[in-house]
């Protein structure tokens, strides 16, 4: 009768990475392991705990210590840490695995061959994610831990390292936003501003693209293919060029708008307009903004809803028709229904990118007109306050790191309450 493996001795000696495999009888594995925690515990050894160190002084002799780079040193030697335990604790649980599969007598893949044979076949998916998983971290959680502790910082015009040292001050930055009187007030205008924008800006086009797809697809429509290639200009020029076409035609004093369509216009019967002033007063900039975007938005929108209505069974209008339902019933009780069930995630991700569409509002008038305070325009949204935050004349970059927070958070909760309220995730039976 051959020996049994202790599965618990096989965890307690992988507390060591790769000894509970060499137990195991796994060689080349449990010498990898081991290697790995050797180089770990080496690099933990010559940089590792200075890092670490470092992250939570900060630094203590200007223009010879930088604290931006051992906040950022510090920050990559605690996600290396994280994997680093992520991997250790696979090094037990492998261990433990393997004894039971041996005392089990099922394969326990000892050789080499064996080992690769069955990550090929039962772990060939990790294989193929494992780089994507790693590119994440470094261009994705990497960053947005920088951020987030740097929002816990004085990072500012006054604390610049390597002249100025940075210190950790806790929440007061987010604190500062909600009780200082110029951080309140600016925070209060701004953001009151980016939901208005949000959702005005977003149902124009959501309303224009689904009602323009709707009456497109009538069959008493004729031309449907000339229509829709024109519904489509906006779409095929760059927002770029776009919006900068937008600001010189609503310029006040030789925009095509002012200059050449109101004096038109106020040719016409019972009309008389004056010009307006598009970029010099915030009311009118604000307007002219929510327009244009409603221009830029609604094709791509009109594109999705097309292709939603053409998947309606016929029979189900016909039918209503048959009941005596008028065509806003029709439209009330089948379409729109139909529209929602696949399209809204997408009418939600239409809302959460409108709230941060820098371009739109930078390129069109820089934020302005006029100011707020604190770098603020008057058409600024949080997104383009924060840019202003970090590349005006008296950067502010730890409020800005903590405004960043607050608009991640804010989305993220309004995406996951929507996407909740929606069923158009639920699998149908």
């Amino acid at each position: 009768m051959k020996n049994k493996q202790s599965e618990l001795l096989a965890g307690v000696l992988s507390i060591i990475p790769g000894v509970g495999q060499l137990y195991n009888r796994q060689i080349i594995k449990g010498f990898l392991f081991m290697l790995i925690g050797l180089l770990f515990s080496v690099e933990m050894y010559f940089w590792g705990f200075n890092a670490f160190q470092n992250f939570i002084t900060l630094g203590s002799t200007p223009f010879v210590d930088h604290s931006l780079f051992m906040l950022i040193q510090g920050t990559m030697q605690m996600v290396l840490t994280v994997i680093f335990i992520c991997f250790w604790l696979f090094n037990i649980r492998d261990a433990v695995k393997v004894a039971k599969q041996y005392n089990a007598g099922l394969p326990a893949n000892k050789s080499w061959k064996s080992t690769l044979k069955s990550v090929y076949e039962n772990g060939f998916p990790y294989l193929l994610t494992g780089p994507a998983l790693i590119m994440m971290v470094i261009s994705i959680v990497f960053p947005v831990l920088v951020t987030i502790f740097m929002a816990f910082t004085n990072y500012d015009f006054k604390h610049i390292p390597p002249a100025n040292l940075l210190d950790w001050i806790g929440i007061n930055n987010f604190s500062n936003i909600f009780t200082l009187a110029s951080y309140q007030k600016t925070f209060v205008k701004v953001f009151s501003w980016t939901l208005i924008w949000t959702l005005l800006s977003t149902s124009l086009q959501l309303i224009l693209g689904v009602s323009l797809a709707v009456v497109s697809n009538q069959s008493f429509i004729k031309f449907k293919r000339l229509f829709g290639v024109i519904y489509l200009l906006p779409w095929a020029v760059p927002a770029f060029i776009t919006i900068m076409s937008f600001s010189n035609i609503f310029n006040d004093t030789a925009g095509a708008i002012n200059v050449q369509v109101i004096p038109w216009l106020n040719h016409l019967p019972f009309v008389e307009i004056g010009s307006i002033p598009w970029k010099t007063d915030p009311f009118w900039s604000k307007t002219a903004l929510i327009l244009i975007q409603g221009w830029l938005g609604f094709p791509y929108i009109y594109v999705m809803v097309t292709s939603i209505l053409q998947a309606i069974p016929e029979e189900l209008y016909e039918a209503a028709k048959i009941d005596g339902a008028s065509a806003f019933q029709s439209f009330r009780n089948i379409t729109l229904p139909s529209i929602f069930l696949v399209a809204a995630p997408t009418f939600i991700t239409q809302y959460t990118g409108n709230f941060n569409n820098f371009s739109m509002i930078y390129l069109f008038n820089q934020g302005g007109p006029g100011s707020i305070g604190n770098n603020a325009g008057s058409t600024d949204i949080l997104i383009s306050w924060i840019y202003k935050l970090t590349t005006g004349g008296s950067p502010q970059y730890s409020v800005a790191a903590a405004v960043t927070l607050m608009i991640s958070g804010i989305v993220i909760v309004v995406s996951m309450i929507s996407f909740k309220k929606t069923t158009a995730f639920e699998m149908e039976d």
